[in-house]
């Protein structure tokens, strides 16, 4: 059975077309609050825009959900707490829309600045009051930049094509880099004292809602036109209504409100405000990319890969492609540690060795910790939980990147503490067979291997003398096991050995203690390194 992709809002067919040949399908009117229960009873993965809530009882209602997706680039209506604590990654398309929403903020000033929309309506009314909407010109103005993130620096660049003088408030960049932009970065204060016009970029958190309120509002320059086609609530805007009332503001072009939808504010009684329902995101272009950003995010998604994309992903990002090859090790050399070590270990080392650690490869820490946990906890491991779990369980993983490699040229090993003093080790490497990545184990607890990361291996150690290989091949072969590899370390003659056999079918428990019985074994175990 495919996995069911629930998608509760329109959707661009290019996007469905993404999904439609690996995944069931399925449409539910995500506003419809009950049909969404049922369906997300069944879902793997999940695509909103904004009018569906996924909120604690939305993720509790899906047993099976891996992946909520949100096309588009807010997260307000996705309860992201909620879907971490289960283990469900939340994923958005966060440039999508940078471009539609920093040309909508513009379409709002120049439309405020020259009375557009209400002389317009005066206009199909039957009105030629020609005087009545004189405006104002952008040229020569100070516009002020509230955000310079990545819509705020488009937005900046295009209203800097009108001769515009630009300041800007952002905590959070560096004056050098605004100074690259042609900004000048300036203190709030400052900004609402010297602006003609002040358009809002920012993200909505605890310290950004209500940042212009009445007190704000109170410094302006007069006459000042203020745009905000962010997010509602960063502007209160009763207060702003109270500010046009006043005169203080000459006017505002409004997209977001603290409450959406929304067909009633105060400041629609105002012809000088530009009021339009959050169309930022709302242009084709725009519709499409989020659409096709999501939907190969869910699929990368269901298939176990990492998500560049993801919000709740600890070591979130792009992953540089020479680092790719590496996630499927690290995640599998993980699940080798735990099964030789038989169990959870204190504390574990994530080594990487070689020129690859030029490259960010925190992403690797990531994938072994979640291969250590994958075949020792109940509920899913995914790259969101992993950590939870670990930190849950007291064990502490860390990363140590080293240029130098011995004799391959890139090296990941993983290394840990037990709880009774021993150490554990597991190493692999990536080699190409044409175009084919092939993963390796090369080191197993000091003993030097050369064998597949891939298949159900099983590890079994004894001490060296005639015979053995035999003994496990005819116990396995008798009980309808095949051995599709095979490798025997050891370290001197007569001494301790490492057999490591990868066979075709998982073994039951009682067929691994038997074999290790069979040969004296001192420890046996056996590691599931097929692909998910």
């Amino acid at each position: 059975m495919n996995p069911v992709v629930l998608i509760a809002e329109e959707l661009a067919p290019a996007a469905i077309e993404v999904l439609a040949h690996d995944f069931d399908v399925r449409h539910v009117d995500g506003t419809d609050r009950p049909a969404l229960l049922s369906a997300l009873s069944e879902a793997d993965a999940v695509i909103v825009r904004s009018a569906t809530q996924i909120d604690a009882e939305a993720v509790a209602a899906a047993p099976r959900l891996k992946v909520v997706a949100r096309a588009g680039v807010g997260l307000d209506n996705v309860e992201v707490p909620a879907a971490t604590a289960r283990g469900v990654m939340v994923v958005n398309a966060p440039t999508s829309n940078i471009v539609s929403a920093a040309e909508q903020a513009v379409a709002l000033l120049l439309a405020v600045a020259r009375n557009t929309a209400s002389a317009s309506s005066a206009l199909k009314a039957g009105e030629w009051k020609r005087s009545k909407y004189t405006g104002v010109e952008v040229q020569g103005k100070t516009v002020g930049v509230v955000g310079l993130g990545r819509i705020g620096v488009l937005f900046a660049s295009r209203i800097a094509a009108f001769g515009t003088r630009l300041i800007a408030y952002d905590p959070y960049i560096q004056p050098a880099r605004a100074a690259q932009l042609g900004v000048r970065l300036v203190g709030l204060e400052e900004l609402l004292r010297e602006s003609d016009f002040i358009s809002i970029h920012l993200p909505k958190t605890p310290e950004t809602v209500g940042l212009i309120g009445e007190k704000e509002l109170a410094l302006v320059k007069p006459g000042v036109r203020i745009i905000n086609a962010a997010r509602g609530g960063l502007v209160d805007e009763q207060a702003l209504a109270d500010a046009i009332a006043e005169g203080r503001v000459a006017g505002a072009g409004v997209d977001v409100y603290s409450k959406e939808p929304c067909t009633s504010s105060p400041l629609f009684a105002f012809d000088n405000v530009v009021a339009t329902p959050h169309l930022g995101a709302s242009t084709h272009e725009a519709q499409d990319k989020a659409g096709l950003a999501v939907a190969k995010s869910v699929k990368l998604a269901l298939q176990g890969e990492f998500v560049p994309d993801a919000v709740n992903v600890q070591a979130g990002g792009v992953v540089a492609e020479d680092v790719r090859p590496l996630l499927p090790l690290a995640e599998k050399l993980g699940r080798a540690f735990t099964a030789v070590a038989g169990g959870i270990a204190a504390s574990v080392t994530v080594e990487v060795r070689g020129e690859i650690v030029s490259h960010d490869v925190s992403v690797l820490k990531l994938a072994a910790t979640k291969g250590l946990f994958s075949s020792v906890v109940e509920e899913q491991v995914t790259y969101v939980n992993a950590p939870h779990l670990a930190a849950e369980r007291g064990v502490e993983v860390t990363l140590a990147t080293l240029v130098e490699t011995a004799e391959q040229p890139t090296l990941v090993t993983v290394r840990g503490a037990l709880p009774d003093g021993r150490t554990v080790s597991v190493s692999g490497t990536v080699t190409h067979s044409g175009a084919r990545d092939v993963l390796k184990l090369t080191e197993v607890d000091g003993f030097d291997v050369e064998i597949g990361a891939e298949g159900i291996l099983l590890f079994l150690r004894y001490a060296d003398r005639p015979g053995v290989v035999g003994t496990v091949g005819t116990l396995l072969g008798e009980s309808g096991i095949n051995i599709a590899a095979m490798q025997v370390a050891r370290r001197e003659a007569g001494g301790e050995t490492l057999m490591t056999l990868t066979v075709d079918q998982a073994l039951g428990a009682d067929l691994l203690t038997s074999a290790a019985e069979s040969i004296g074994a001192t420890a046996a175990s056996a590691a599931d390194l097929r692909d998910e």
